[in-house]
C-alpha cells in the first residue's frame, strides 16, 4: 500500500480551522505573450540542427508577472505529473520495484494496480496468457512490458519519419520498462486528482497530505521525527462526513467528489479488477459517470496510471498545438475557427491524422506535448 511522508508541522497545520483552497481563475493568455517554443525550436526537434534559422531567434519578453494558464487542461494541471516516473498521483517518491517482464497489449491496463487489501492485479495473470479470448473477454497479449516502448516507438517513426529527431531526444519512461513496473493505486490517483483540480502544485501537494494525515494518528514517542502515513482506503473516506475531508482544505464540492468517488469504490461499482478487465470505452463511461471526473481527467489517467497505450486526447491544447506544429503549420499565425476549443485543428482533422499511430496514440500524445515544450512533467502525477 502506498504512503507519503509528512512531517509533523503537516499534522501541527490540523489543529488550525480549514479553508477552502481557493480556485484559480484561469484566464486568456496575453496576445502578447510569447509560445512556448521560439521561432524554429518545433522545426528543429523534428527535422534536426541542418534547418536551423541563420538568424538567432527573437529573446523572449519578459513579464512583470506570471500569467495565468490558458483556459485548456494541459497548462493548468501538466506541473503536478512530474518525475521520472509516474503512478498517476500527486508527488509521489520515486519507487523501488522488479523489472520483470510481463505480457502486455497496447488496448488493455499495462500498469499493475493495487487492492485495497493491499493485493496485486494485472490484465494477465500466469496462467491466463493464453487462455481463449472468449474465456478471459481480453484479447491474447502481443508484447511484454519489457518491449512494448520499443516496439511503440518503431511504429511511430514508421508512420512518421519527422518523429525521429524528437523521439531519439526525449526517452519516454511511463511506458518504459521501469515505468510499467510501478504499482498503482486507483482510488489515490484518482482521488489526488481531483484534489489538484484548478489549484497550483504545491496547494494540491499540501491538501493531499493534510488529507492523508486526517487518517492516521501520530504514534507516541513520534515528536521530532518523520512519520509513514498511509493512504486511506475507499471505505475509510466513504464513512466520513463531507465537513471531516474539508478539514483537509478541500472545498465542499472537492469534498462531495471524493467521497462519491470512495462510495463507488467501496460499493464495488468501481475496482482495480474491473481497470484491469474492461475496455477503454467502457472505462472512460464507468469514470466519467462520477461527479468531479471530466473526460480530460479520465483520459489522462487511463494513460498516465492505467498505461494504456491508445489514448488520444483531441480537447486538449497542447496535442492540437503539437500536431499543428508537426504537420507544418504556424502555430503563432493560426486562429480558432469556428470558436470553441479546437484553436489550432478541428476534431475530425486530429483523429484522421492520428490513425496512423494506432495503437500507440498515448506515446504519440506524449510527444506531441514535447514537440510543444509543454512542461510535460507536469501532467505525469496528476
Amino acid at each position: 500500500m502506498s504512503t507519503t511522508r509528512i512531517t509533523r508541522s503537516t499534522t501541527a497545520s490540523l489543529r488550525q480551522p480549514a479553508t477552502a483552497s481557493p480556485a484559480t481563475t484561469p484566464s486568456k493568455p496575453s496576445k502578447r505573450s510569447k509560445p512556448p517554443l521560439q521561432a524554429g525550436e518545433a522545426e528543429r526537434l523534428l527535422h534536426g540542427p541542418q534547418h536551423a534559422p541563420s538568424t538567432p531567434p527573437a529573446k523572449r519578453a519578459r513579464l512583470s508577472a506570471p500569467t495565468l494558464p490558458p483556459t485548456t487542461p494541459t497548462p493548468a494541471l501538466i506541473g503536478l505529473m512530474s518525475g521520472l516516473h509516474s503512478t498517476g498521483d500527486i508527488d509521489d517518491p520515486l519507487p523501488t520495484h522488479t523489472l520483470a517482464s510481463r505480457p502486455a497489449e497496447p488496448h488493455r491496463t499495462n500498469a499493475p494496480l493495487k487492492t485495497p487489501g493491499g493485493s496485486r492485479v494485472t490484465a494477465y495473470p500466469a496462467g491466463e496468457t493464453d487462455a481463449s479470448p472468449s474465456k478471459t473477454g481480453k484479447p491474447r497479449p502481443t508484447t511484454t512490458t519489457g518491449q512494448l516502448l520499443e516496439e511503440a516507438c518503431a511504429h511511430l517513426i514508421a508512420a512518421e519519419p519527422k518523429l525521429k529527431p524528437v523521439i531519439d531526444k526525449h526517452r519516454c519512461q511511463i511506458f518504459a520498462p521501469e515505468g510499467l513496473a510501478e504499482e498503482v493505486d486507483p482510488f489515490r490517483s484518482l482521488a489526488s486528482g481531483i484534489m489538484a483540480q484548478q489549484v497550483s502544485g504545491a496547494a494540491a501537494s499540501s491538501i493531499k497530505k493534510k488529507f492523508i494525515a486526517l487518517f492516521n494518528e501520530v504514534p507516541a514517542g513520534g515528536k521530532g521525527a518523520d512519520v509513514e502515513w498511509r493512504f486511506p482506503t475507499p471505505s475509510q473516506v466513504a464513512a466520513c462526513e463531507v465537513g471531516f475531508l474539508r478539514k483537509a482544505g478541500l472545498s465542499g464540492r472537492k469534498a462531495e467528489y471524493i467521497k462519491g468517488l470512495a462510495e463507488k469504490f467501496a460499493r464495488g461499482e468501481l475496482s482495480a479488477q474491473m481497470l484491469v478487465d474492461a475496455s477503454y470505452e467502457e472505462v472512460l463511461a464507468k469514470l466519467t459517470a462520477v461527479r468531479g471526473l471530466g473526460k480530460w481527467s479520465v483520459e489522462m489517467f487511463a494513460c498516465f496510471a492505467l498505461k494504456r497505450m491508445d489514448v488520444f486526447s483531441t480537447g486538449d491544447l497542447g496535442v492540437q498545438r503539437g500536431m499543428a506544429a508537426l504537420m507544418g503549420k504556424d502555430v503563432k499565425k493560426l486562429k480558432a475557427k469556428g470558436g470553441g476549443k479546437w484553436k489550432y485543428m478541428s476534431e475530425a482533422d486530429m483523429l484522421a491524422y492520428s490513425e496512423k499511430f494506432t495503437p500507440y496514440r498515448s506515446l504519440f500524445m506524449w510527444y506531441m506535448w514535447r514537440i510543444e515544450d509543454v512542461n510535460v512533467e507536469a501532467i505525469q502525477n496528476s
